[in-house]
């Protein structure tokens, strides 16, 4: 998802450093010709063919001072695009450093937000499986419940069997302690008369 970003930025990054490169150059061209434009439009416009001697030679002085004034129209349009291109140099370099800083922002921010898509399905895997647990447990718990209760059911049957046997297993003593109480006295009575 970020390669396509990356080799666009290697791109850009190496776009910049052939243009800065030559930056120092390109500068010092500004200046000097910032400096000639300069100088031009500070200097008269007036030729040396401009003189009365040439008048008297019979040369017309407008053909050369509409050259001259061509040229000095020129030197001053030059200047002005120099002036234009140093400031649009100077808007483009602002331009592209806050698109860099931009760049490496947008590029930190996606992979913040590509750790953080990874972290958020970590978190749901997590409690997928924690919920799967807890079902598990409750199951479990009920599951024992459910015997403990099976078991308790039991044992009171149990008991009540036990309770009713032991009845019954002293009644069956009491009546054959009675009957051989009874045969223990009829052999009694009956050796008293023999």
């Amino acid at each position: 998802m970020s390669s396509w970003r990356a080799e666009y930025l290697a791109a850009l990054q190496a776009r910049n450093a052939r243009e800065q490169a030559n930056k120092e150059v390109y500068d010092a061209y500004t200046r000097l010709a910032n400096r000639a434009a300069g100088l031009s439009t500070t200097q008269s416009p007036e030729l040396p063919g401009s003189s009365g001697k040439e008048k008297v030679r019979g040369i017309a002085p407008s053909a050369p001072v509409t050259v001259d004034i061509s040229a000095a129209q020129l030197r001053q349009n030059l200047a002005e695009a120099q002036r234009s291109r140093g400031e649009l140099e100077t808007r483009i370099v602002a331009i592209t450093k806050e698109l860099e800083k931009l760049q490496l922002k947008s590029t930190l921010e996606s992979q913040r937000i590509n750790e953080l898509i990874a972290e958020k399905s970590n978190l749901l895997k997590k409690l997928r499986d924690r919920d799967e647990e807890l079902r598990g447990k409750s199951k479990l718990l009920e599951d024992v419940h459910d015997e403990t209760l099976s078991l308790t059911i039991e044992l009171n049957m149990a008991e009540e069997t036990n309770k009713k046997l032991k009845l019954e297993n002293q009644e069956l003593v009491d009546r054959w302690m009675a009957r051989k109480g009874q045969e223990a006295d009829a052999m009694n009575t009956a050796s008293k008369f023999s």
